[in-house]
C-alpha cells in the first residue's frame, strides 16, 4: 500500500489529465498493483460519481470493505442518494458531521417526502452568504411540497413576496404553492412570468433554457386543464415537445397531461399511449402526489378499454391483505369492483360487487364502491346500513391499527355526509363525539376533526356534551396554541366560568369593535325588515310591486290585467249599468220572433202566487175546436 500510494500521487501530478475517464483507467491501474490501495479506491470513487456512474460507485464502495465506507462516508452516502436508496441515504447522512452530509440528508428527507424534517436540517446548514439564493429556492420546493402532502400549518404558508419574483426557479415555486392550494388562476399567472424570466435570464445558455422551460409548460398545461381554458391548452400542448424533456418524471407526467388534450375521446387510443411511454427508474421515482393520479388514471383506461381481466386479478391478489387506507390500496380496491361490475350500475352491479364483499367482508374499496352505487340509486338507506355494519366490525376488534382506520377522517366524513343527506343530526353529533373520544387519547389526532367534533358538542344544551367540548379545545390549544378559531372554542366552552385565566384566549380573538366597526347601525334601523334579492331587483329597475296610493275620494285605484279586459274595450265609452244582468233579464231586451219574452217574477213555482187564480179548483172541460173537421193545421212552410 505505502509503494503504490506515491506512484499515484506522482502519477497525477506529473499528469494534466482533466478527463474523469482517464483518471479512471489510472486508479484502475494503480488498483491492479495494489487492490488495498486505500488512496486510489477514494480517487476511483470520485471520477465514478463525475461520470454519473451512480451503481458503479455504490458496488465498488459496498465490495471494498467498511475502511473505504468510512473514508468516503460522503460520497457513498451521495451515491446511495443518486440510486434510489434514500432510507440508507438518510441514515448514514444523518451519522455525518459536514456541511456536504446535510445536503444530502436535506436532499433525500425531500425525496422521501419529510418537509418537516427537511425544513429543519436547511435550518442547522451555516451556510455561506453567496448560497442565500439557492437556500430560498429550496425552501420554496419545500413548502410547496408540504402544502401538496397537506402536512403544512396554515399559518405558516408563506404567500409570495417581491423577491420570489424576481428570479424564474423562486417564481416557479410559488407557482407550485398556489396550486398545491387550489388557487389556479394566481398560478396562471405566476407560470406566465417564470417562463418571461426563463427566456431573458443572462445565466442559461439555449439548451439550458429549453431544459428548464419545458417543466414549467407542463405545469402550466395542467393549470389551464383545471381552469377549463380547453383552446389554450390545445395550443400550448401543440408546443410541447415530450422527446426533448430529458428528466422522465417530467416527461411521464407531460404525456400523462397532454393525453387529456389530444387522446381523451377515444379510450383506446389514450390506453395505447398511455401504456408506450418509457418507464421511470426507481431512483428517478415520482413524488406520492404525482404516482396516485398516475395510478388512477390508469386504472381508468383499463376500465374504459374494457381491460377488466387485469384488474381483477388485482382483487385476488389482495385477498387477506390487511386493512388500509393508502391511496394506492384504495385505487385498486375500487378500480377492481368496477372491473367485476363491468362499467355497470344499478341493481346488477350491486348483485355482482356484492359477491366480492362475501369473500371480503372488510374491503374498504369495495365498500366504498358499493356506497356510491347505492347513492347513484337512490338507496341511501342500504349505503348507511352497510357503512354502519362494517364500521360497528371494527369498534368490536381488538387491533389498534382498526380502531384507527375506524375513527379515520376519511371514514367518520363519510358516514357524517351520508346523515346529513338524510338529515340525521342526531346521528352526526353522535359519530364526531364517538371520533372525538377516541382522538383525545392519541398523541397526534386530526385537528379538523377535533375542531368540528367540539363546534357540535357547543350547539348541545347538555352539559356532559360542554365539558367533553372543552377538553377537546383544551388538547387543540396545547397543539395550536395561536389559533383563532381554538381560543374562540376554548372561551365559548368556558362562558359560564368567570375566570381570569381566559383573558389571555380572549386578548387571541379580533375584538368586537373591529368587527362591527363598518356596521352603519342608524342604516340599517332605518332600512327596516331585509329585503328579498327579488324585491331588490325589482326596486333597481325602478319598479314596485305596491299599489298605488289613495285618491282624492280615497279610493285606491285598481290595476286591471290586461287578459281580462275585451278586446273592443273603449275607456271612454260609459259601461252598461245592466251588464251583470242575464240578457233576458235586460230593459233593452227582445225576443226573437216566434217566442215570447219571458214575463217579470217568472213562472210561479218559487214566485209570487195570484190568489185570484183558483188553485185548489177543479180543471176546465177541454175546449173542442170546430172549424175544420178533425185535420190538424199545416205548420208554417210545410206542404
Amino acid at each position: 500500500m505505502a509503494a503504490s500510494s506515491p506512484s499515484l500521487s506522482a502519477l497525477l501530478k506529473k499528469s494534466t489529465l482533466d478527463d474523469h475517464e482517464q483518471i479512471l483507467e489510472a486508479c484502475n491501474k494503480a488498483l491492479k498493483t495494489s487492490r488495498s490501495d486505500l488512496e486510489a479506491q477514494h480517487v476511483k470513487v470520485v471520477a465514478l460519481l463525475k461520470l454519473d456512474r451512480y451503481d458503479e460507485a455504490v458496488k465498488f464502495i459496498e465490495s471494498a470493505g467498511d475502511t473505504l465506507q468510512k473514508t468516503a462516508d460522503v460520497e457513498y452516502a451521495y451515491a446511495l442518494y443518486k440510486t434510489g436508496r434514500l432510507e440508507q441515504a438518510v441514515d448514514l447522512s444523518s451519522k455525518i458531521q459536514s456541511r456536504g452530509a446535510r445536503h444530502i440528508e436535506a436532499q433525500a428527507r425531500y425525496r422521501l417526502e419529510d418537509s418537516l424534517k427537511t425544513s429543519e436540517v436547511y435550518q442547522r446548514i451555516d451556510h455561506h452568504k453567496s448560497e442565500d439564493y439557492d437556500m430560498r429556492v429550496n425552501q420554496g420546493a419545500i413548502d410547496a411540497q408540504a402544502q401538496w402532502i397537506g402536512v403544512a400549518d396554515v399559518k405558516s404558508i408563506r404567500r409570495p413576496g417581491r423577491e420570489d419574483l424576481q428570479a424564474f426557479e423562486t417564481t416557479y415555486n410559488a407557482a407550485c404553492g398556489s396550486i398545491a392550494r387550489g388557487e389556479y388562476a394566481q398560478a396562471e399567472v405566476l407560470l406566465k412570468r417564470a417562463k418571461e424570466l426563463c427566456k431573458h435570464s443572462e445565466d442559461l445558455t439555449a439548451q439550458q433554457k429549453i431544459d428548464e422551460l419545458l417543466p414549467i409548460s407542463v405545469q402550466q398545461l395542467y393549470v389551464l386543464l383545471c381552469l377549463g381554458k380547453s383552446s389554450e391548452a390545445e395550443a400550448l400542448a401543440a408546443e410541447i415537445k415530450v422527446e426533448e424533456v430529458s428528466d422522465l418524471s417530467t416527461r411521464k407526467v407531460a404525456e400523462n397531461n397532454l393525453l387529456l388534450v389530444t387522446s381523451a375521446d377515444n379510450p383506446f387510443l389514450a390506453y395505447k399511449a398511455f401504456h408506450t411511454t418509457a418507464k421511470i427508474p426507481p431512483e428517478d421515482r415520482l413524488f406520492s402526489y404525482q404516482n396516485i393520479p398516475l395510478l388512477s388514471n390508469k386504472a381508468t383506461l383499463d376500465l374504459r378499454a374494457f381491460k377488466f381481466d387485469g384488474l381483477r386479478s388485482s382483487t385476488t391478489k389482495a385477498q387477506h391483505r390487511p386493512l388500509s387506507l393508502s391511496p394506492d390500496a384504495l385505487v385498486s380496491s375500487c378500480s377492481a369492483a368496477a372491473a367485476r361490475a363491468g362499467n355497470e350500475t344499478g341493481k346488477a352491479a350491486i348483485k355482482k360487487i356484492l359477491r366480492i364483499l362475501e369473500r371480503e367482508p372488510n374491503d374498504i374499496g369495495t365498500i366504498l364502491t358499493l356506497v356510491q352505487l347505492y347513492i347513484l340509486g337512490g338507496d341511501s338507506t342500504s349505503a348507511v346500513e352497510l357503512l354502519e355494519s362494517f364500521l360497528k366490525r371494527l369498534e368490536q376488534s381488538v387491533a389498534e391499527h382498526e380502531q384507527e382506520i375506524r375513527f379515520s377522517p376519511l371514514l367518520v366524513s363519510l358516514l357524517i355526509s351520508l346523515y346529513k343527506n338524510r338529515g340525521q343530526k342526531a346521528h352526526v353529533k353522535q359519530e364526531l363525539a364517538k371520533a372525538a373520544a377516541y382522538w383525545r387519547t392519541q398523541s397526534n389526532p386530526p385537528t379538523s376533526l377535533l375542531k368540528a367534533a367540539g363546534v357540535s358538542l357547543l350547539e348541545s344544551q347538555n352539559e356532559e356534551d360542554t365539558a367533553s367540548a372543552s377538553e377537546i379545545f383544551a388538547k387543540l390549544k396545547q397543539q395550536q396554541p395561536d389559533d383563532k378559531a381554538t381560543a374562540a372554542g376554548y372561551v365559548a366552552s368556558h362562558a359560564t366560568d368567570k375566570s381570569s385565566q381566559l383573558k389571555t384566549d380572549i386578548d387571541k380573538l379580533t375584538p368586537i369593535n373591529d368587527l362591527i366597526r363598518d356596521v352603519d347601525v342608524t342604516s340599517i334601523e332605518t332600512a327596516g325588515i331585509p329585503q328579498s334579492s327579488n324585491a331588490l331587483a325589482i326596486a333597481q329597475l325602478g319598479r314596485t310591486r305596491k299599489r298605488a296610493a289613495p285618491d282624492a275620494n280615497g279610493l285606491k285605484a285598481k290595476r286591471v290585467r290586461k287578459s281580462r279586459i275585451p278586446k273592443d274595450y273603449d275607456e271612454n265609452k260609459k259601461p252598461d249599468p245592466e251588464r251583470w244582468l242575464p240578457m233576458k233579464d235586460r230593459s233593452y231586451y227582445r225576443p226573437p220572433k216566434g217566442k215570447k219574452k219571458a214575463k217579470k217574477g217568472g213562472d210561479t213555482q218559487g214566485g209570487v202566487v195570484n190568489e185570484d187564480l183558483n188553485v185548489d179548483g177543479k180543471p176546465a172541460a177541454p175546449v173542442v175546436s170546430t172549424s175544420g173537421g178533425g185535420k190538424k193545421k199545416k205548420g208554417k212552410g210545410k206542404k
